[in-house]
């Protein structure tokens, strides 16, 4: 690979590399269609699956389509004008309404690691060290990725070497990239310890116990108490808390690694944080994406009209 190619590789995430070569290949192999395309074909692609893939996933099928035109030196079919009114039309007929992760509300959160602190102390007594290897890796996770507000990427890229932790004050964590560094700028972020549920001492106790030095903070733990020399996959972390949940007496079916983020930006909502400080220590750049993840009760002003109502 030439250092053009190796730089134009670095500039799109594996994630989206990924998605688009899978885009491609339904585009190409699945539904017949041939490359380069014409708008005419692109439209016909949109009319074959409207009502069948959601708006998102039509809308990165045609992302998907203007990166390979316009890397191959083709002309974008999707700008085509009929591919646009196609597309206008299906999001008029189909409308879909966007299906949003459960929020981790706190008195959830303390369950959950109630409930993983008891798995910790019987493997404590029972010597069971893979068990408690991973009671504290989960522990540590979960109360990182909620007090963060962490996406599930984010918390798998973390470093040993760009963790900067005092116990009993607070951690600092560094983020060469994320999802919301479109520039690869690299970001710090900190959080303070706490008096419960505390993450700075959850981390402590997790890279303590496995030994960590160097590489990625979380891992995967095989039945032995092996520790894996690569990070978690983002995917693993929704199975992850789904099952802590469920062992803890808490229906897991609706809540991803997303839970996390919006149910901390529901509690500081809640507890009073302004927008812009919300926005801020979140990383979110415009309001739309805050508004997003944050749960808000729509009966909250009706009760308080109510109140106001009463004492008149």
């Amino acid at each position: 690979m030439s250092d053009l190619d190796r730089y134009l590789q670095a500039a799109t995430r594996d994630n989206t590399r990924r998605s688009y070569r899978a885009a491609i290949e339904h585009f190409e192999v699945t539904w017949g269609g041939f490359l380069p395309a014409t708008g005419d074909s692109v439209a016909r692609y949109l009319v074959a699956h409207a009502g069948v893939l959601s708006i998102n996933t039509l809308k990165l099928r045609l992302s998907a389509l203007a990166q390979w035109h316009n890397s191959q030196g083709f002309a974008d079919p999707t700008k085509a004008p009929v591919v646009r009114k196609v597309f206008k039309g299906i999001r008029a007929l189909h409308p879909a309404q966007e299906k949003q992760a459960e929020p981790l509300q706190l008195q959830h959160l303390e369950q959950v690691i109630d409930g993983l602190e008891q798995e910790k102390q019987v493997a404590m007594a029972e010597d069971d060290r893979p068990a408690l290897l991973r009671a504290k890796r989960d522990i540590a996770l979960i109360l990182l990725g909620f007090w963060r507000g962490f996406r599930s990427d984010e918390l798998c890229r973390l470093q040993i070497e760009h963790v900067q932790v005092s116990a009993g004050t607070g951690i600092t964590l560094y983020l060469p990239r994320s999802k919301s560094d479109r520039e690869n700028l690299g970001k710090t972020y900190q959080t303070p310890a706490l008096q419960r549920l505390c993450p700075v001492q959850a981390y402590i106790d997790w890279v303590s116990e496995a030994a960590l030095v160097r590489g990625p903070v979380f891992r995967g733990i095989d039945r032995w108490g092996n520790l894996s020399e690569e990070g978690l996959h983002a995917n693993s972390v929704i199975p992850l808390l789904r099952q802590a949940l469920s062992r803890a007496g808490i229906a897991a079916e609706q809540y991803t690694s997303h839970s996390l983020r919006r149910g901390f930006a529901s509690w500081a909502h809640q507890s009073g944080w302004d927008l812009k400080s919300l926005m801020s220590y979140v990383g979110w750049k415009d309001m739309k994406s805050a508004m997003r993840y944050i749960e808000v009760n729509p009966f909250q002003g009706m009760a308080r009209l109510g109140e106001k109502t009463r004492t008149v």
